[in-house]
Order: C-alpha cells, then sequence, then structure tokens
C-alpha cells in the first residue's frame, strides 16, 4: 500500500465532524439529500485532481485503476476466486474472474456480473470486494467480466463481450455447481446498462432469459435529460462532463443514442423481462435514470425491487473499506439478490 493510500485511510478514521471540517466546514446538500461524510472528505480530496475529460484515454484508464486502488476493501472471508479467459464471439479470449463460496446454495444460480467505468475505464478489480459479498451474502458462484473497453474498442466490442460471457454463464452453471442452463446478471453503472441490455437482448437474439437483473446506479437513458443531471452534475466520483466524455470515447461518430443497444430504456416493449433489483445512489447524476426504468419496468408488469440509498454516491459498491454505510448497503444489495432467489 503506497503512502498516500494509508494517510487517506489513517485521514478517514477521523471524527465525521472533523471530516466535514476539513471539507468546507458544513454537510454537503444537495437536492434535500445529504451526503455521507466520508464521501464527502473523498470528494473534496478529489477536487483537486484534473478532470477525466483533461486527459488523453490511456492516462485517464491508469489513473482511475490507480486511484480505486487506493480504496479497494478485503475481499469476504469464505469465498474464493480464480482467473481464467473465456471465448468472446470473434475468436478473442475474454478474461474472467470466477468466485464460489464456501457454502454454495446448489439452487441458486449463478450471476454474470460487469463492472461499472462508462465502457472506457477500470477492470475486474473495481468490483473484487463487491462481486465477494454477492458471492457469499447469495451463496451463489458470480462471473465477473474483464471486457473491452473503448476507445481502444468501440461500441459494442464491450457489449459484445458481455453477452458472449452471459452465453458461456448459461454453458457453464453446472460445472460452477449451480442450476444448469440458468444464470442471473448484474452490473454496476455502465455493467447495469450491459445488464439491462442482455435482458432485454436475451429475448431479441432467443437466448434464455436470466433468472434476474441486478441494476445498481444504471445507465439506461442516454437520451432524456434528467433533472438529477444537473442537481449533481458536478459531484464525486461521477459528473455529467465525465459522463459525456465516456460517450465520447465509447461511441462511434454519429451513433443514435436512442439504440436500445445504449439506451434500453428506449425500447418500447418490456413485457416479460426478468424480474429486477434496481440500486441507485442520491449524489450522481444518474439517480433519475434508474428511477424512471424502475417506474417504466413496474409499469409493463416486471416485479421490481427498488431503493435509493439517498446519502450516498455513484461508485459506492467500490468505497466499502472506507464508507460504511457504502458496505451496509452492498450487503443489503446482497441480501435482495439472495431473497429474490428464493423466491425463483
Amino acid at each position: 500500500m503506497s503512502l498516500q493510500a494509508i494517510i487517506a485511510k489513517l485521514l478517514l478514521k477521523l471524527p465525521a465532524s472533523l471530516k466535514i471540517k476539513m471539507a468546507g466546514g458544513e454537510p454537503l446538500v444537495l437536492g434535500g439529500r445529504t451526503l455521507d461524510p466520508n464521501l464527502q472528505f473523498l470528494s473534496h480530496g478529489a477536487a483537486s485532481q484534473p478532470l477525466m475529460s483533461s486527459l488523453e484515454p490511456e492516462v485517464a484508464q491508469a489513473a482511475a485503476i490507480e486511484g480505486l486502488a487506493m480504496f479497494a476493501a478485503k475481499p469476504e472471508p469464505g469465498v474464493t476466486w480464480s482467473d481464467k479467459t473465456i471465448p468472446g464471439a470473434d475468436g478473442h479470449q475474454i478474461p474472467v474472474r470466477v468466485y464460489q463460496p464456501s457454502d454454495q446454495n446448489p439452487d441458486a444460480p449463478v450471476m454474470a456480473y460487469w463492472h461499472m467505468g462508462g465502457g472506457v475505464i477500470l477492470n475486474v478489480e473495481a468490483c473484487h470486494a463487491f462481486c465477494t459479498i454477492i458471492s457469499k451474502i447469495a451463496r451463489c458462484p458470480v462471473v465477473s467480466v474483464d471486457y473491452r473497453l473503448a476507445p481502444q474498442h468501440k461500441f459494442p466490442a464491450g457489449l459484445e463481450d458481455c453477452i458472449s460471457a452471459y452465453e458461456w454463464t448459461l454453458q457453464n452453471a453446472e460445472s460452477l455447481g449451480a442450476p444448469a442452463g440458468r444464470a442471473a446478471i448484474g452490473g454496476d453503472s455502465m455493467g447495469g446498462n450491459f445488464s439491462a441490455i442482455i435482458a432485454q437482448e436475451s429475448t431479441r437474439r432467443g437466448m434464455p432469459k436470466p433468472d434476474l437483473q441486478l441494476l445498481i446506479y444504471p445507465a439506461t437513458d442516454l437520451v432524456t435529460e434528467f433533472p438529477s443531471a444537473t442537481t449533481y452534475g458536478e459531484t464525486y466520483p461521477l459528473s455529467t462532463d465525465t459522463m459525456h466524455w465516456f460517450m465520447q470515447q465509447y461511441l462511434p461518430e454519429d451513433f443514435d443514442r436512442a439504440n436500445v443497444l445504449l439506451s434500453p430504456a428506449q425500447e418500447a416493449r418490456l413485457e416479460g423481462l426478468p424480474p429486477a433489483i434496481i440500486a441507485t445512489a442520491g449524489f450522481d447524476p444518474l439517480v433519475d435514470d434508474g428511477a424512471a426504468y424502475a417506474k417504466k419496468l413496474e409499469a409493463a408488469g416486471v416485479e421490481v425491487h427498488f431503493k435509493c440509498y439517498d446519502h450516498l454516491a455513484h461508485g459506492f459498491t467500490a468505497f466499502t473499506a472506507v464508507a460504511p454505510a457504502a458496505r451496509d448497503a452492498c450487503l443489503e444489495v446482497a441480501g435482495m439478490v439472495r431473497d429474490a432467489y428464493a423466491k425463483l
């Protein structure tokens, strides 16, 4: 661990009142919500860093991995994992990390999971601790996918990797000790986008539907201008400036953002989709997006379990080591998965 990381973690152990004093003097309140003191402290420290949009993509990719590693949580005890590669659609190999709990429930479906990062940054390390939480609490295997990133690999490369990984997970579920031919899907932010798309695309492509879709602060509508994009447009770690930069890197020129392979909320027919767990963060430009998609699914007769964690920020699954409230939220979300599995 670097000296900078050690100092940061020591500072985060200070009393909440002192952290707030060091991070502006007053609690951060936006849109009637109050940010968690630990996340306010992190946000204050990050304000001095250059905007991601000012960096070359390769520099931003390296900086994002290094920065998030400073706050990495320890994996949950009782869960093992291994790294391997699986075949992609065009013959390339896709790295995945497979998690299994020591007390696995043979009736619990395996979950394919996709990390956050706008389709441009981060890797499976970003969701490593959270995947162990899901695996332990839901007592299921988890396949975390290291899909290709833009701009080196523009849309739809990353999405196609995720679809290939879902198909592989279905085909290999039984070998992982889970029910044969079945799988759940999940992801946070861009990973939530992939999950929402694949839940729909499984029907369009004639694949088995997922048993469950877990969407954590998902991006589902890249067309509609939601109020939260303004209210929380300059929040940490996701701002509207960063979101625009992500799409500039991710999409081919002149791509139609209403395409359902980018904006699944634009799909007119949502009936028959698998049950959904949608968890959002209050301090997030995407908070209205997630809530709106939950309402659309419910209106289409889809079973939805929705919760907004008002005091948390986008990316909270990666901050469980430095914000107890983030860890509590992740444990609760994993519990929702466990409870949803019990109903299958």
